[in-house]
């Protein structure tokens, strides 16, 4: 299968190549949809041990104990993804890069309706049992542009 062309040279997709790209965004939206049952436990296993997440721009987390908490907080919103405009995966050898706009609605414990959206751009390192956990994530790269 030929993919897309970038100045006239085509890129081949084997169907390994297009089964691993899959694997990787089905890791990102059954983490979702994990985060959206308020399941943590099952977020965090979708994270390598020493993942790093921003919870809020600028403010990368590290640590299974703050993963953790941040992860709560946020199941907590009873929040809803989604990403209309689709996903992007490029892979290199072991490491994945996923880049999705994505918007949430949720609820604040005051009853606050919550509306968000943003850019993630996340990591993701492939393991040896051909599964794909989240290294870095930042659902707030879109705020570095103009």
């Amino acid at each position: 299968m030929v993919g897309p062309t970038l100045n006239g040279v085509h890129q081949q997709h084997s169907n390994r190549g297009i089964h691993m790209h899959q694997n990787v965004i089905d890791t990102v939206s059954e983490m979702t949809a994990a985060l959206e049952r308020g399941d943590v436990d099952t977020v965090m296993s979708f994270y390598v041990d020493d993942a790093v997440v921003s919870f809020e721009p600028g403010s990368p987390v590290r640590g299974a104990e703050q993963l953790r908490a941040g992860f709560a907080a946020f199941a907590a919103l009873k929040p809803h993804f989604r990403y209309d405009n689709g996903h992007e995966v490029m892979i290199s050898g072991d490491i994945a890069v996923h880049i999705a706009p994505w918007t949430m609605n949720g609820t604040a414990a005051d009853g606050t309706a919550i509306a968000e959206s943003g850019l993630s751009v996340a990591t993701l390192r492939h393991q040896v049992d051909d599964s794909w956990k989240i290294a870095l994530d930042n659902p707030f790269g879109a705020r570095l542009v103009p």
